[in-house]
C-alpha cells in the first residue's frame, strides 16, 4: 500500500511536515507513506493554466492518482485553510473536472498542527468541503489536531511528546485499516 503524505506548508520548519515526517516512520509493514509538499507550485492563474499546467502539478497529480490514498496535514491560518494549501488543491482540480477524477473515492485522512490552543479544528472543518467537492472517501473516524505544537517538537522537527506520539501510531494504523478494507 502506498499513502500520498501531503504537507499543506512550505515552511522549512513546518511542524505540519514534521507531523507527516513523524507519520511516514509510523507505517505499518508492507505500508509507504512518501511525503509530498506544495513548493514549485505556483500561484493558480488562468492564464498560465491556458499555457498548460505546470510541471509541479502534473508531478503531484500523478503520484496522488497512483497512491492508495492520500494524508493531508493542514496548519490553520486565520481559523482556516492556509493559502498554500487551498492553492494547491484547486490546481490539482484543473482542468474543470480533474479534482473529482482525481480525488473521487480516495481515502482521505486529514491531521493538523498549530502552535495555537486549538490545534487546527478550523482548518480541518474548511477541508471538508473541499474534500466533499472532490468526493474524496473521508476518513471520519480519525481526528488529530495537535496543539502547542512548538512544545511537542524539537528544534530538529523531531516528535518528542509521547502522548501526542501515541496518537499519531493510533491515527495513522487506523487511517491504514480503514484504505484496507475499501481496496477489499
Amino acid at each position: 500500500m502506498k499513502i500520498i503524505a501531503l504537507s499543506g506548508a512550505l515552511r522549512r520548519g513546518s511542524y505540519n511536515t514534521a507531523l507527516l515526517r513523524a507519520a511516514v516512520g509510523m507505517a505499518p509493514e508492507g505500508v509507504t507513506l512518501e511525503l509530498r509538499t506544495l513548493h514549485g507550485i505556483p500561484l493558480y492563474d488562468g492564464d498560465v493554466e491556458a499555457l498548460g499546467i505546470p510541471e509541479a502539478v502534473t508531478t503531484l497529480r500523478e503520484e496522488i492518482r497512483a497512491a492508495d490514498a492520500l494524508l493531508i496535514g493542514t496548519p490553520e491560518y486565520n481559523h482556516s485553510i492556509p493559502g498554500v494549501l487551498k492553492n494547491g488543491l484547486d490546481w490539482l482540480s484543473r482542468p474543470p473536472g480533474e479534482g473529482a477524477k482525481l480525488f473521487s473515492g480516495k481515502p482521505t485522512g486529514l491531521v493538523g498542527a498549530s502552535s495555537g490552543g486549538f490545534g487546527t479544528v478550523r482548518s480541518q472543518r474548511a477541508m471538508l468541503s473541499v474534500l466533499h467537492a472532490f468526493g474524496c472517501d473521508f476518513w471520519m473516524a480519525g481526528e488529530l489536531l495537535v496543539s502547542k505544537a512548538g512544545s511537542v517538537f524539537d528544534a530538529d522537527g523531531h516528535l518528542v511528546d509521547d502522548r501526542v506520539r501515541g496518537q499519531l501510531q493510533t491515527f495513522v494504523h487506523g487511517f491504514v485499516d480503514f484504505v484496507k478494507r475499501r481496496a477489499a
